[in-house]
């Protein structure tokens, strides 16, 4: 044999911890690239307000409902 159980063991451990981790930051990093903050939102409002893809009433309107609430 070239190694001994130990060896292959650890190996295996460390590689199955860096999938399940690789597994869950491929997650995370789908759940927040499909759920964009509120600021960006509303970024990506005031930039279709400014290229008139959106009249001013509806400006206001959107950005009514993403306002925080107080």
């Amino acid at each position: 044999m070239w190694c001994d159980g130990a060896t292959v063991g650890l190996f295996g451990w460390t590689m199955m911890v860096a999938f399940w981790g690789a597994i869950v930051a491929l997650v995370a990093w789908v759940v927040r690239s499909a759920n964009p903050p509120r600021s960006g939102v509303l970024a990506l409002l005031e930039r279709r307000f400014a290229a008139g893809e959106i009249d001013r009433d509806e400006f206001e309107e959107r950005r009514s409902l993403l306002a925080p609430r107080s």
